[in-house]
């Protein structure tokens, strides 16, 4: 059973900066594809970005495209999302998910196994 646990969010400016972790108890992260997807309130939530297993590939939403950054170090089995030029809109509660497929990432929601409970990131002045 694998279990994911996201880390630092907090409160940025406009502008700023702030890198997400994702790390696991249980199985580890090295047979999965992971994903960041968020959630506004009284939105649905929403695919970010995506990184194969291997980390050879990685899947961005273009709202974050060129801003945000996912990576993998799978010998601390833990995904980051480097998070820069943060905007107001950016707000939400952000997860990370787990995804057992070979190659390749998804943005759909359903596909995903587990999921981590979620860290608040708000951009405010």
């Amino acid at each position: 059973q694998l279990q994911l646990v996201e880390s630092g969010g907090g409160l940025v400016q406009p502008g700023g900066s702030l890198r997400l972790s994702c790390t696991r108890s249980g199985s580890t992260l090295d047979y999965y594809a992971i994903s960041w997807f968020r959630q506004a309130p009284g939105k649905e939530r929403d695919f970010v970005a995506a990184i194969t297993r291997r980390g050879d590939s990685t899947d961005y939403a273009d709202s974050v495209k060129g801003r945000f950054t996912i990576s993998r170090d799978n010998a601390k089995d833990t995904v980051y999302l480097q998070m820069n030029s943060l905007k107001p809109e950016d707000t939400a509660v952000y997860y990370c998910a787990a995804d057992r497929r070979f190659s390749g990432t998804s943005r759909t929601l359903s596909v995903y196994d587990y999921w981590g409970q979620g860290t608040q990131v708000t951009v405010s002045s």
